[in-house]
């Protein structure tokens, strides 16, 4: 008898042939399935651990996908025959399993530049749908030009060698490509009116970074709106968010929350719901698509003409 419904395993299949790898989506579906044959079938995750030879912590950390690394192959299968998996189940999981494998274009980076929470972070926004984000410092990094994001990199750290800064703005820019993608995610950004008056890099890269910005709000898949600096009794969190999306039913929506040198991830949803809805608050508050725009050329014709 199949351990899983046939709608959880055939809805993955599209997962199998996508053109860009995306390693943490797939490691987190791997999980999910996982996890879910595992309760179908009446099976605790200490008796899984024990009986496949794993720690209860290790089992915990494959059905979460967590880690750089994806399972083992070894360990995936004979959970799957523990559970009572039938062979297509059994097919679709480790296919996904070698496909969570395949390297990112992003890890090519060394670590110094890509500590784990960053290659996670840009693993998960390959693989979404949506992404929402709330900046109160700068303009989001998906929307940065590569002057802007040089002047930002060079604030945020003043010892880094001209290398590491053009290495790291490199970065930056090719993360903007997911935006062009056919199946690119939605982006909807929301920014303090401040951040179009902080002048980094000097008012020629504040010009080109006003400019980009009407540019993009144009996208079809960018909605763009700033919280004015008048508004009273604002909601505004005081802090940067990224809130993600994903197409697949089984994974929960994600909440970054970026610190100087770390960052956390929230995933349970009475944590995510808080965030999603003070950015529904924030949305409401700002001035609408078109209003941003308007206000984005005339800061550009006042400021920095």
């Amino acid at each position: 008898m199949s351990a899983a419904a046939p709608h959880r395993i055939s809805y993955l299949e599209p997962y199998l042939s996508r053109s860009a790898p995306a390693p943490t989506l797939l490691k987190m579906l791997v999980g999910a399935q996982l996890a879910g044959i595992r309760k179908d079938a009446g099976v605790s995750q200490q008796e899984a651990a024990r009986e496949v030879g794993c720690s209860s912590a290790t089992l915990c950390r494959i059905e979460a996908g967590k880690g750089r690394k994806p399972a083992r192959e070894e360990t995936v299968a004979a959970l799957l025959r523990l559970y009572g998996a039938d062979d297509y189940e059994t097919s679709v999981v480790l296919q996904l399993l070698r496909r969570a494998s395949q390297p990112g274009w992003w890890q090519r980076y060394d670590s110094r530049l890509m500590p784990e929470w960053s290659e996670r972070l840009i693993s998960l926004q390959e693989a979404t749908t949506a992404i929402r984000t709330y900046e109160v410092h700068f303009v989001p990094g998906l929307l940065q030009t590569a002057a802007y994001a040089r002047a930002v990199t060079c604030r945020g750290l003043p010892m880094a060698s001209p290398a590491e800064v053009e290495r790291r703005t490199e970065l930056r820019m090719l993360r903007q490509r997911l935006l062009a993608r056919p199946d690119a995610p939605r982006l909807w950004a929301v920014i303090d009116e401040a951040v179009l008056y902080r002048v980094l890099g000097g008012r020629e890269v504040m010009r080109e970074q006003m400019e980009h910005l009407v540019e993009m709000s144009h996208r079809p898949n960018v909605t763009l709106q700033v919280v004015p600096l008048d508004l009273i009794d604002a909601s505004s969190p005081g802090m940067p968010i990224t809130y993600l999306r994903f197409p697949a039913q089984d994974l929960p929506d994600i909440v970054y929350l970026e610190h100087i040198k770390s960052a956390v991830f929230l995933e349970e949803p009475e944590e995510t719901q808080e965030y999603r809805l003070a950015l529904d608050r924030l949305a409401d508050e700002s001035l609408s698509p078109r209003d941003t725009r308007e206000l984005l050329q005339e800061t550009l014709r006042k400021r920095y003409a």
